[in-house]
């Protein structure tokens, strides 16, 4: 069984930092892409940023310049470090990866059980 465990979030003020971590556990036998995601109270999940396998990054538009995507120092961690906080910010995020486990064809989809970011003024 494959499992994504998260770390980190909790109460910054405007302007502030935080630093997320998730880490993939369990039997598999790759991780193409790790992600963040995250979902305000009445407001659909949204991606934040992704990093590919091999590295490459992509942002959503609200969170360029402010925040960091990049694996841990194991291949199957992600890290998102949260700079310059805004109250927008506030939401629970979760963490994704697309995952092969042996003797499986495909890649799926994992989710964390998601870590409350909460930013104050």
């Amino acid at each position: 069984q494959v499992q994504l465990v998260e770390s980190g979030g909790g109460l910054a003020q405007a302007g502030g930092s935080l630093r997320l971590s998730c880490a993939a556990s369990g039997s598999f036998l790759r991780i193409n892409a790790m992600a963040w995601y995250r979902q305000a109270p009445g407001k659909q999940r949204e991606l934040v940023a992704r990093i590919l396998s091999e590295g490459s990054t992509n942002y959503a538009e609200f969170v360029k310049g402010r925040f960091t995507i990049s694996r841990g120092g194991a291949e199957n961690t992600v890290v998102l470090t949260m700079n310059n906080l805004s109250l927008e910010d506030t939401a629970v995020y979760y963490c994704n990866a697309a995952i092969k486990r042996l003797y499986e064809a495909a890649y799926a989809d994992y989710w964390g059980q998601g870590t409350q970011v909460t930013v104050s003024s």
